[in-house]
């Protein structure tokens, strides 16, 4: 299956650095700007972004957030649902309280507007109640053409809801675990996406992040038997953002990689020459956002398959 050409972006109205996820989001910065300030800054990021999407032939579908609920990390919708293929919609549980108020019909309904048939198919949220948690495509990357799922364990990535959703969709699971070093202690990684991107025929991943030998020789075997060049990352370069990648397609069939500028600048010259092979490489500064949100360009889209 190609990647698509169509995203849904939730445009924010109370960004800020969330309280709630900083507990384990260890990209998070420190709020030095007023809420004023950094919804400004964000509001101009996400417009610039949506913008050099469309130059590029993809569709993108701007959902407004509104002021009530309070949500600042709305603009992130990929973690509390994921659109399959056929319009299959799938809701998640997500670890933060605040960000579970960002459950709402709004994307669905714009969706339905243009003629597509979504469908909700599975809901997994009522497992906030239990503390367990599984938080979409930030908590796993789906290789949909060999059904296999990846994810790094984490208090946000449950193992048992894991394998369910695997079950469920019938998918291969793939799970391990994800470090960074934080401070001299070696952490658990927030979410997969931030160290894992895949496309058609490449895979781009931060192996040094898989402490377990064990585990890393497996998730590698896995990439390259399911058709992937294996384009390797470091963990400082995870930090720049450069694992927080998505494929997508243009209209008209290009393939496309989209990243931050940030992460687009930590890349070597080597890595830009072979992801280049594969697709047009787009990029787009959201400074802001990747501070005070602890994520980046892949976070902010939904897929719509």
């Amino acid at each position: 299956m190609k990647p698509t050409s169509h995203v849904v972006l939730v445009r924010p109205t109370s960004f800020r650095s969330n309280e709630q996820t900083a507990i384990n989001n260890h990209f998070q910065k420190s709020d030095l700007l007023s809420n004023t300030a950094a919804l400004a800054h964000a509001r101009s990021e996400f417009d610039t972004f949506v913008a050099n999407l469309r130059i590029h032939g993809v569709t993108v579908t701007v959902v407004e957030d509104t002021l009530s609920p309070d949500t600042p990390d709305a603009l992130f919708p990929n973690n509390w649902f994921a659109l399959l293929p056929k319009y299959q919609a799938v809701l998640f549980p997500m670890f933060a309280p605040n960000r579970r108020a960002e459950r709402n019909t709004r994307i669905f309904d714009a969706l339905r507007n243009l003629g597509h048939d979504v469908l909700v198919v599975k809901d997994y949220s009522s497992h906030e109640q239990n503390d367990m948690f599984l938080e979409g495509t930030g908590s796993m990357v789906l290789d949909h053409q060999n059904r296999i799922a990846y994810c790094a364990l984490s208090p946000r990535a449950n193992r048992e809801l894991f394998y369910q959703f695997c079950t469920d969709f019938e998918y291969k699971p793939i799970p391990f675990y994800a470090y960074q070093t934080v401070r001299n202690k070696r952490l658990l990684i927030y979410h997969t996406n931030v160290i894992m991107a895949l496309g058609v025929t490449f895979a781009v991943i931060c192996l040094e992040a898989i402490d377990s030998l064990k585990e890393r020789v497996l998730l590698h075997d896995s990439l390259t038997h399911s058709g992937k060049d294996v384009i390797a990352i470091s963990e400082e370069q995870v930090t720049q953002f450069t694992g927080n990648m998505l494929a997508l397609s243009s209209k008209e069939g290009i393939p496309l990689l989209v990243m931050s500028s940030r992460a687009h600048a930590a890349l070597l010259p080597e890595q830009i020459q072979k992801l280049s092979k594969y697709a047009t490489l787009v990029h787009s500064p959201i400074p802001t956002i990747e501070d005070l949100g602890g994520g980046s360009v892949r976070c902010m889209m939904a897929e719509v398959f």
